[in-house]
């Protein structure tokens, strides 16, 4: 009988300096860095174990609201034994200071930037990759160990992040949930940073005015910012 994980990609944000964020972990037994993983329990439900693994591995407890179902993995060469695989989708509008939990060596935030064909997260030194979006599927199952080594990530965790990204990239135009690592509310800037990165393109090419026009029916103006200092405080909006 196959073993049921729950995997999640957790989305934050660095307000500081204005980075798109993905936590990844370093796995105690086969030392490989990858995303939050652990196994479903009996006496709870799925979203209930993805709630937990936030709350194990990074001390966070969060409503479910900030849970999303992404996909489900049950390739039979995902793992080394017969497992299958739920993934869910967490969002923070908050950065928390991360200490590894149960099964973890390291936790860290990663930054993400935009490669050609994938999505690249950094931190400090480390440096992996999504998988490329002409890799199939079942290609990269196939050849499993060959895209482990070259993306550096455990499991068919590359590809777990290729449909994440995804996910979230192809629905930014009617229902940009990812928004929501900014907080209840966030300025037009910001969200064009967001989009900027997961579009793979300059903001310098998200024009504020044009992009107020074509998003007016996603966002509310709820007021300004509130800061001290010189300059005019910005407009901020809510998901509608």
């Amino acid at each position: 009988m196959a073993d049921i994980s729950i995997t999640n990609v957790i989305w934050s944000f660095n307000n500081k300096t204005k980075e798109l964020l993905v936590l990844l972990l370093k796995n105690s037994e086969e030392q490989m860095w990858g995303l939050p993983t652990t196994y479903l329990r009996k006496t709870e439900n799925a979203e209930e174990s993805s709630l937990r693994l936030v709350r194990e591995k990074i001390g966070v407890d969060l409503p479910l609201v900030n849970t999303e179902q992404l996909a489900t993995f049950t390739d039979i060469h995902r793992a080394k034994k017969r497992e299958l695989a739920l993934t869910y989708m967490i969002y923070l509008p908050d950065m928390p200071k991360l200490v590894p939990g149960y099964g973890a060596d390291d936790a860290q935030w990663f930054s993400v930037e935009s490669g050609s064909e994938n999505y690249l997260l950094r931190h400090g030194k480390l440096s992996f990759e999504t998988l490329d979006e002409d890799i199939d599927r079942n290609e990269f199952y196939l050849q499993s160990d060959l895209f482990k080594s070259l993306d550096g990530l455990i499991s068919d965790h590359a590809l777990i992040l290729r449909t994440a990204f995804n996910r979230i990239r192809n629905r930014l135009d009617y229902s940009p949930t990812i928004l929501r690592i900014l907080g209840p509310t966030f300025t037009l800037k910001k969200a064009r940073i967001i989009y900027s990165i997961l579009l793979r393109v300059p903001l310098s090419e998200i024009d504020n005015s044009n992009f107020r026009k074509t998003h007016k029916r996603l966002f509310l103006e709820v007021g300004t910012e509130n800061i001290k200092g010189a300059g005019r405080p910005g407009k901020v909006y809510r998901l509608k």
